[in-house]
């Protein structure tokens, strides 16, 4: 279920001065931001139309992020690829704890879930282009 919500609230407690809220797209920027900065991410996953404005210089921070609202709390799924070469585990813990900690303290909104996705591992020499194939959604070639 993705997020309903047209926004969440900052602060539960309603502060004399009016409510602050932050709108789902906001959550997926920042996660997308913190977790392209850790060390061993290659790239965020993110669709093919996404993958070639890339390459003209449009960069979209919020692909390869996901974000799902149900009633155990906010739940954000990212999509990645890292660096050959890297433990798996430590840099998924890392991408978990930055993206937690990044989101805490631009917005104080906790979340319940942090998921790692690795859908791929990066040879060294291998170019962003390279990691977009120009099949169609279903994977067979037109």
């Amino acid at each position: 279920m993705m997020a309903e919500e047209s926004s969440f609230a900052v602060n539960k407690t309603k502060a004399t001065l009016g409510e602050i809220e932050v709108a789902p797209e906001v959550i997926e920027v920042i996660s997308g931001i913190a977790a392209s900065k850790v060390s061993g991410v290659y790239a965020m996953h993110g669709k093919l139309s996404s993958g070639v404005s890339e390459l003209f210089g449009r960069v979209d921070h919020k692909k390869g992020v996901h974000l799902t609202s149900d009633e155990e709390g906010l739940k954000v799924d990212v999509y990645c690829y890292l660096n050959y070469g890297v433990s798996v585990p430590k840099v998924s813990l890392e991408l978990q704890k930055k993206v937690r900690e990044q989101l805490i303290q631009m917005t104080d909104i906790e979340l319940k879930e942090v998921n790692i996705h690795v859908v791929g591992i990066v040879p060294e020499k291998t170019e962003l282009k390279d990691l977009f194939s120009f099949d169609d959604e279903d994977g067979e070639v037109d």
